[in-house]
């Protein structure tokens, strides 16, 4: 389920989040960099006002693997993170960069997963 402000998304974002693509890391298709952009320039946006005590960047760490962001987009919003706001990054294959630069450092470990059973996703979950 993605969150996002009222009229910041486009037509083309909100179709690159419904769709599903499968591409190779680093060849990203050109719609998923442009919809990621849009989040990591809303993300920018959040920070700056200053307003969240914790900002959640849910699973851009998979989007850094595959080349969705850039290491560059990371830093600034690490740079642009307004004092006493937890930034949090999540999800599998975080940089080591990144581990460097984290106060905290967890991984989840699947302990029972419906998946395992042959449900692929749930409507409004995960998809």
């Amino acid at each position: 389920y993605f969150i996002a402000p009222e009229g910041t998304l486009t037509e083309e974002t909100k179709k690159a989040l419904t769709d599903v693509v499968v591409f190779p890391p680093g060849n990203p298709p050109a719609e998923y960099v442009e919809a990621c952009r849009s989040g990591v320039e809303i993300a920018a946006r959040t920070l700056a006002k200053g307003e969240y005590d914790v900002v959640i960047l849910d699973e851009i760490n998979v989007a850094l693997h595959f080349g969705l962001v850039t290491r560059e987009d990371c830093e600034a919003l690490i740079a642009a993170k307004p004092v006493g706001t937890e930034l949090v990054f999540t999800g599998r294959k975080a940089p080591q960069w990144l581990v460097d630069r984290a106060d905290l450092v967890t991984e989840m470990r699947n302990v029972k997963h419906y998946y395992d059973a042959g449900v692929a996703n749930r409507r409004g979950i995960e998809d």
